[in-house]
């Protein structure tokens, strides 16, 4: 069911970062999505250069400094990101809750980040590195929206209904 006829259908931006597609997990994180009936609606690989960069972490550097800002960029420059726009009931936190915490140390096991990483803040602080935490999920709806927009154009979102929508919706 398309999000424009149920409100409580939405949209959500995943990214699998450079560590996830350069350590070969695009398949096996999208399928988490999958199994939990979210929709990929559009799909995209891109290399990141500075000026995109800047436009998806607009507000970054505002909200955690420049230094975080940098090695955030440096790190999402370095290889190519897949960019998925996914749809479901509430799939901005259903996501997040697939995702799992921003530091994959404190993620639970079951959790993308939980079985697929083990780095930390410590360990990001110490190597001068950002956290390779594997995925980008929409912090929230109004975020989602903004992030989509960015990302893709209306023409490259599709709407279709998938199997487990017969039984879901």
């Amino acid at each position: 069911m398309p999000q424009d006829q149920d409100p409580t259908v939405e949209r959500t931006l995943v990214l699998l970062k450079p560590d996830a597609v350069v350590r070969g997990f695009a398949g096996k994180i999208i399928t988490r999505f999958e199994d939990a009936a979210l929709k990929i609606i559009g799909v995209k690989m891109k290399q990141m250069d500075a000026d995109f960069t800047r436009r998806h972490y607009f507000d970054l550097e505002e909200r955690l400094g420049a230094e975080v800002y940098n090695l955030t960029s440096t790190f999402m420059q370095q290889g190519p990101v897949i960019a998925m726009v996914l749809e479901g009931f509430d799939a901005v936190a259903t996501v997040r809750k697939i995702v799992g915490s921003t530091y994959p140390n404190e993620a639970p096991a079951g959790t993308i980040r939980g079985d697929f990483s083990h780095y930390s803040r410590a360990a990001s602080t110490a190597s001068g590195k950002a956290v390779a935490n594997l995925v980008h999920a929409s912090g929230n709806k109004e975020e989602a929206a903004q992030e989509v927009e960015l990302w893709f154009d209306k023409d490259e979102l599709h709407d279709y209904r998938t199997l487990a929508e017969t039984f879901t919706y």
